[in-house]
């Protein structure tokens, strides 16, 4: 057995903020695309489809998580055999390199079917890199850091992922304050060429730093791993554990985390028809209030640990998500315009050239600034009330700032079961297995569980909105793997570790 991380090193400060950052921009770089997909389905694909063309945004938006795993097959193994450090400067470039590019290729409008075939090939990259990016991060952490405070520390990376969408949103936001309409036509390029300036500054801080103790350790007794996917899954006491590793806590915890994030979004923007820009704003003011969270869920961790806080933030999602969302479609203006009011007035006319006949209900809102707010629902010709299936208000909503408050909350207590499942989740992961395989074992079930059974979430939710006809059944899927999880991991998660705090190694 190693003695890994027994004595913490000076300058852990400059470590963490060194792995952190670099993994912050890439979530940045990942997660503009999925805040403008609205945007990105105009651009990139036919029009005339308003729905099919958003399914597609999504399912490419999905097809980046998809990959993931290969990414971390693949840089995972690097990462083993040859370090921690020049692997993921090398998943950095790579994300930046994608991400600029997505900002530059024209649209379907220029080229035709080539614009949606190259956004899906620098998704794909971005999807790779991003794979090969967190392992390596956690584990570079990990392995500098003391036990008794391995959760602590490897919880600052976790508010990546979140400052990453937070950071995406504020440069969405103010991009969109300044251009106004001409946001929608070009200014919507602005996020993702900005990748070129972030990525010079988080290469300016990674590049003097040093490989990790416990590999380079390794290295110098010779003991690094010929072929660490053959040890990792050829060898079943290993693949045991990454079969645990993924349906007993990351499928589950990859599924809370983002229906608390991109499906609140997408429900927000493509179910209640709220307006992008406080869309984004209700979901920036609950990430900035729910990230202190992960280091708190961290620190707390240590203590009494991983799984007893993970387990919990399962099963919160599960028994809360229903009534959260019910709870979000009764305050939203999807809801309220279909409610009879003296302000609405409902129309019944005759289109001339099908001969059917027409009922909408049209009115006036007012918010609490006194701004008016037209608004214009088809509904049901039968009954003049149902609104029609699929079809939405014709003007976006702007709700009260009682409402949106409400709205912040909902998504806050989603973001806070988030920092339950996600803030322990990097320590228990790198402490499962043995540093000669740590950067393969670990990367390959968190981005299965995070890229396939979570990044699916929004693409997978909306279908079944869409195939169902009810606003609620989205939130079906994640709850149903968050049970799952939550009992595969009550029955074979153990938290037995060594005196280092890591596994044995083989």
């Amino acid at each position: 057995m190693q003695n890994e991380g027994v004595k913490q090193p000076t300058g852990l400060g400059k470590i963490i903020l060194a792995a952190s950052a670099g993994t912050l921009i890439e979530w940045y770089d990942f997660y503009i695309f999925g805040s403008l997909a609205t945007i990105l389905a105009a651009k990139f694909f036919p029009t005339g489809n308003t729905t099919a063309g958003y399914l597609n945004t999504l399912a490419t938006f999905g097809a980046g998580f998809v990959v993931r795993p290969f990414g971390a097959v693949i840089f995972g193994r690097m990462g083993d055999l040859i370090g921690r450090k020049h692997t993921f400067l090398l998943t950095l470039f790579m994300m930046a390199i994608s991400t600029m590019a997505i900002g530059l290729i024209p649209g379907y409008a220029q080229i035709g079917t080539l614009a949606p075939i190259l956004l899906v090939l620098l998704r794909l990259t971005q999807g790779l890199a991003l794979g090969g990016q967190y392992g390596g991060a956690a584990t570079y952490i990990a392995e500098h850091t003391p036990p008794g405070t391995r959760g602590y520390y490897t919880s600052y990376l976790q508010t990546t992922a979140t400052l990453g969408f937070f950071v995406s949103l504020l440069v969405i936001l103010a991009t969109q304050s300044l251009l106004g309409d001409g946001f929608a036509e070009w200014g919507w390029r602005i996020p993702f060429l900005l990748s070129a300036v972030l990525v010079i500054f988080s290469y300016m801080i990674r590049r003097r730093m040093e490989e990790s103790p416990a590999f380079a350790a390794l290295k110098a007794e010779g003991g690094v791993s010929k072929n660490p996917l053959k040890e990792a899954f050829g060898n079943w006491a290993n693949c045991r554990l990454v079969l645990i590793a993924l349906f007993g806590l990351t499928a589950g915890q990859g599924v809370v985390w983002y229906t608390g994030q991109f499906y609140a979004l997408s429900f927000l923007t493509a179910t209640l028809n709220i307006n992008l820009g406080e869309s984004y704003k209700i979901v920036a003011v609950a990430l900035l209030l729910a990230t202190p969270f992960f280091v708190v869920f961290g620190r707390l961790s240590d203590r009494i640990g991983r799984k007893k806080l993970i387990l919990a933030g399962l099963a919160l999602a599960a028994i809360t998500y229903v009534p959260i969302y019910y709870e979000m479609q009764s305050i939203g203006a999807f809801n309220e315009l279909t409610s009879p009011g003296p302000a609405f007035h409902t129309d019944r006319t005759v289109n001339t050239s099908t001969g059917k006949e027409v009922v909408t209900r049209v009115g006036l809102t007012t918010d609490d600034e006194g701004r008016v707010k037209k608004t214009v629902l088809k509904l049901d010709p039968k009954d003049g009330k149902s609104p029609l299936k699929g079809e939405k208000n014709k003007a976006e909503v702007t709700l009260p700032k009682r409402l949106a408050a409400e709205m912040s909350l909902l998504v806050f207590i989603q973001v806070f079961f988030v920092t339950l499942v996600y803030g322990p989740i990097a320590a228990s992961l790198v402490e499962m297995f043995p540093t000669r395989i740590r950067y393969t074992a670990m990367s390959v079930p968190y981005h299965i569980g995070n890229g396939v059974f979570g990044g699916l979430v929004p693409l997978l939710a909306n279908l079944i909105v869409a195939k169902t006809g009810n606003s609620l059944a989205g939130v079906m899927y994640p709850i149903s793997i968050a049970i799952v999880t939550l009992l595969i991991g009550m029955i074979f998660i153990h938290e037995k570790r060594t005196e280092d705090g890591f596994a044995e190694e083989a």
